[in-house]
């Protein structure tokens, strides 16, 4: 191994182990909200109001709304992890310090959203868990189901990444989650399937991109879709390499790093 790929693999370990730290550190606010929200989705929605909806997709209203939750909980914390984070890094001026460092953007960049991914997935596995006590939850196809998710966070990460890099003060990261990630998701499909809908609304919502990570994760784990898998990971797989030359290419010319 040459000295700059040691040089660029120390850097990037230390920049995941850093935002692992940070998250696990501050677990109250990063891990334990998600799940008290999912626990109430599941009471509220799966058991109360689920029970006057009865099956859906040939599944209990329950069974249903779980993967859709669980893609819900890695889309936002993807995302909130790294628009934080990076946003913090501009802040406090550390990230042109990275930047007149030796690193490669792409072990920057790699780094931070891996830092995103881990901890979407480790509210995944937190709300999987806790899922397993209202309803019994199978896995119809792994390697479906551990692709979308995987893309889901890095593509959500990225966004995130993209959203710290414009933003001019901490209000900036806040906008993005809750006038477009927000509908999205709620529009997105998780508590319905969008056959109910009239076929122009049908039509419509198929422009959202929440839709179809949320149809192909329960096809993963449920074996049901409303759109067809292979469009929606082909879509997927585009977004991810578009989102990250977006970003190598702000992160490497230093586009909105100063304050």
């Amino acid at each position: 191994m040459s000295v700059e790929l040691r040089a660029n693999w120390v850097a990037l370990q230390t920049i995941v182990r850093k935002e692992v730290r940070r998250f696990t550190r501050i677990w109250p606010q990063t891990l334990l909200p998600p799940a008290i929200t999912m626990v109430l989705y599941f009471v509220i929605f799966g058991n109360l109001i689920g029970r006057q909806i009865g099956d859906m997709g040939g599944f209990s209203y329950m069974e249903y709304i779980v993967p859709g939750l669980i893609m819900m909980s890695v889309i936002t914390n993807s995302y909130g992890n790294v628009v934080s984070s990076f946003f913090g890094a501009k802040f406090q001026r550390s990230v042109e310090e990275l930047l007149v460092s030796p690193t490669s953007p792409h072990v920057i960049l790699v780094g931070f959203v891996l830092g995103g991914v881990l901890r979407g997935l480790a509210v995944a596995a937190i709300v999987t868990t806790l899922s397993l006590f209202f309803t019994d939850l199978r896995v119809h196809h792994a390697g479906v189901t551990v692709m979308v998710i995987l893309l889901a966070a890095t593509i959500f990460a990225l966004c995130g990444f993209i959203n710290a890099v414009y933003a001019r003060n901490f209000d900036d990261i806040s906008i993005i989650p809750t006038f477009v990630l927000t509908p999205l998701t709620y529009l997105g499909g998780v508590f319905y399937s969008i056959s109910m809908l009239s076929p122009f609304w049908q039509t419509v919502s198929l422009g959202n991109p929440i839709l179809h990570m949320v149809n192909a994760f329960r096809y993963g784990i449920l074996g049901v879709s409303d759109i067809h898998i292979g469009t929606a990971l082909g879509l997927m797989l585009l977004a991810a390499a578009v989102l990250y030359t977006a970003c190598y290419q702000l992160l490497s010319r230093g586009i909105g790093m100063r304050q």
